[in-house]
């Protein structure tokens, strides 16, 4: 079974309450459709009613499986106002104006706890929809940036078994600084924790190894791996690891001198040095070793909430939608 598959089996019956600001795309509403089906979620549709409706009814979907908010007509947009009014310093009549946007309203709506999660990006880009979303909910204490994660099945990885892997970050941040490295590898440690109910062993990537090599993106990583260790004592973290020591026993051992550690030749997670790195390697991973690729899933906000690719299927969205459900119960 594929690991979307079990993701979506253990999130069937959470009926996590989750705002879909693009309420009105017919990939929308047939996800929803399914989720609801699987009771993995209680969907709330935002947009025109009568366009959401109408897009239901052509793709025979039971409406009344929904909830359908009109934000111009919502009973909590003043409370919304004031609530964006107060967040961002804006004149009330400006903020009335503001949250009758979807994306705004939704995101309010998660701010203000009247909904448990929130997913779009298929009209929005990646870009307003981070920018709204770090306006409006905010990133948790301690994370200085949002960042993403892609959980990669690869096939066939060794002695013909399969090989779950945790990518990050592959879409958010271009060249992360030390300090936003750590706060990467930390929050993919949580979101690794929750949805897969692994132990994550965190292994921060180079092209060097413990020393091997001398140079400034060396020395960002090994400063990442140092902040990461200290502000999250919980999780096996390591680094600098090049990606054959992270993944290879038999090489981590002849490439460290002394105890390799627990996450050396064992390492589940992966993170990149920047997003190029990040970027081509889920590609090529993708491509060469015929993975599977789910996400980018995005993680370090205070509330559970992840961006769509605007290309997203519809299978791409119920995949998402169950990894959001999950997260945001905390399933182990």
């Amino acid at each position: 079974m594929r690991v979307i598959d079990r993701i979506i089996s253990k999130a069937s019956g959470l009926k996590v309450k989750i705002i879909f600001p693009e309420g009105w795309d017919e990939r929308i509403i047939k996800a929803a459709n399914f989720a609801v089906k699987k009771q993995i979620a209680d969907p709330v549709l935002v947009g025109n009613k009568d366009e959401i409706i109408s897009k239901a009814k052509k793709e025979r979907v039971n409406i009344n499986k929904f909830t359908i908010i009109d934000p111009t007509k919502s009973r909590k947009l003043n409370r919304y106002a004031k609530v964006y009014s107060r967040l961002s310093k804006t004149p009330l009549r400006t903020s009335l104006l503001i949250a009758k946007q979807p994306l705004f309203y939704s995101a309010l709506a998660l701010r203000c706890n009247d909904v448990e999660a929130m997913i779009g990006g298929l009209v929005y880009t990646s870009g307003d929809f981070i920018a709204v979303c770090k306006g409006v909910i905010g990133l948790k204490k301690n994370i200085a940036v949002p960042s993403s994660f892609f959980i990669m099945e690869i096939p066939n990885f060794e002695d013909g078994k399969e090989k779950i892997l945790v990518y990050a970050d592959a879409s958010v941040n271009p060249n992360p600084s030390s300090a936003e490295l750590a706060d990467i590898a930390i929050a993919t440690a949580e979101s690794t924790k929750k949805l897969l109910g692994i132990t994550p062993r965190v292994a921060l990537l180079s092209f060097s190894t413990k020393g091997s090599a001398s140079h400034p993106d060396v020395s960002k990583v090994i400063e990442a791996t140092k902040i990461a260790r200290k502000k999250a004592k919980k999780f096996k973290i390591d680094g600098e690891l090049q990606a054959d020591a992270a993944l290879r026993l038999d090489v981590a051992k002849r490439k460290i001198k002394g105890d390799i550690g627990d996450v050396a030749g064992r390492a589940n997670v992966l993170i990149f040095p920047d997003l190029d790195a990040a970027n081509i390697s889920y590609k090529l991973t993708q491509i060469l070793a015929k993975a599977n690729a789910y996400g980018p899933i995005l993680q370090g906000f205070k509330k559970p909430l992840s961006d769509l690719s605007r290309g997203a299927t519809v299978q791409d969205i119920i995949g998402v939608i169950a990894i959001v459900a999950t997260i945001t119960r905390g399933l182990k």
